[in-house]
């Protein structure tokens, strides 16, 4: 049986099968062959050892962000300043990549350290004019992406771009910088045991010391919080530390792991998706684990369904949008949690 306290475990199931059947339903009118699309969406990213590890290269940043949002959700902060930061600690981690020359033991941790701990100060800024000021953390956090954005793009353009490129990316790495193949025949690197890592890190910080109870009062009520004595100017700011070093060192892990060569010329987008894998984990840092997954499983399918059929990637949005509009949907469902709740209080309807 059914438990109230097992509702959103339930609730976020059913928003997933919803989305799922109607991108079948409207598979079914623009597809030829809509049973084999739909195959090749559902199966292909498990049919070969190189697709399955393509789903995990694309859940490992995934994992990073939706971490870090997950942190930012928690103290009810609605901040989506992973984006310019995960681009910007990629800058920062290919400038050192780049000009530092070190052992291949330290040269990686050195890059990946100093994004880490430039996104963790580029993300308290926000944190502190929300802590003291109670400015509109999501407003600062979208302006910040913009100009970290404009002023990576600049440092891209006009400090590490390779003039013998025939795109506008950075001169190469050095080999000693990049990350680790961990499976061969894929591109899963070393930067998935330090996502892992530090998902069980933050799920002991939020669930088992008195900073994450703090923590988690803060997000449930902030003037109740600070009523019973916490420091909540402290707890946010701390959170922003903290969940800018997690994005930061998200965005230097990828570019060390997946590249020879710093090459974003757009905010690469993991940074708002971060923003779903945070609402389909429900706030939970170890459900990171599974829901980046999941949005990296789809994402592969759909680019396997337009490669081998005749519908578009585009399609996976559609699944995006529906997950979104039903999971932020308080209402959804409700009327099931009411019932259970009744039922096991012993209250007939």
């Amino acid at each position: 049986m059914f438990k109230a306290k097992h509702f959103e475990k339930i609730r976020t199931l059913a928003v997933i099968l919803i989305s799922l059947l109607l991108t079948f339903v409207i598979i079914a009118f623009v597809s030829d062959n809509p049973l084999y699309t739909i195959a090749v969406f559902l199966f292909e990213p498990i049919s070969s050892v190189s697709h399955i590890g393509n789903v995990v290269e694309m859940a490992i940043p995934l994992m990073f962000t939706g971490l870090s949002v997950v942190l930012l959700f928690r103290t009810n902060m609605f901040n989506l300043g992973a984006e310019g930061i995960f681009y910007f600690a990629g800058i920062v981690a290919s400038t050192i990549a780049i000009h530092v020359t070190m052992s291949a033991w330290f040269h990686p941790i050195l890059a990946i350290l100093a994004g880490a701990i430039t996104g963790a100060l580029l993300s308290a800024i926000p944190g502190i004019l929300k802590a003291k000021w109670n400015v509109n953390e999501l407003v600062t956090s979208l302006m910040f992406n913009s100009i970290l954005f404009g002023i990576g793009l600049y440092f891209l353009n006009y400090k590490l771009r390779d003039p013998q490129a025939f795109a506008n990316s950075s001169y190469k790495m050095q080999p000693s910088a990049l990350l680790h193949n961990l499976i061969p025949g894929t591109r899963i690197h070393t930067g998935l045991i330090l996502v892992i890592i530090s998902i069980i890190v933050v799920h002991y910080f939020v669930y088992r010391t008195k900073w994450g109870y703090e923590l988690r009062m803060t997000g449930s009520n902030r003037s109740f919080a600070e009523y019973s004595g916490i420091n909540t100017t402290k707890v946010i700011i701390i959170v922003h530390l903290i969940a800018g070093f997690l994005a930061g060192m998200g965005g230097s892990v990828e570019v060390l792991g997946m590249y020879t060569r710093f090459q974003w010329t757009a905010l690469p987008g993991y940074g708002l998706d971060g923003a779903l894998v945070a609402l389909l984990a429900k706030n939970n840092p170890l459900s990171v684990i599974g829901a980046a997954l999941f949005l990296a499983y789809i994402r592969i399918g759909a680019n396997q369904m337009s490669i081998l059929s005749d519908v578009p990637s585009e399609m996976i949005s559609i699944i995006q949008a529906v997950i979104i509009l039903l999971i932020s949907a308080e209402q959804f469902l409700k009327f099931w949690k009411t019932r259970m709740l009744l039922k096991e209080a012993g209250i007939r309807e």
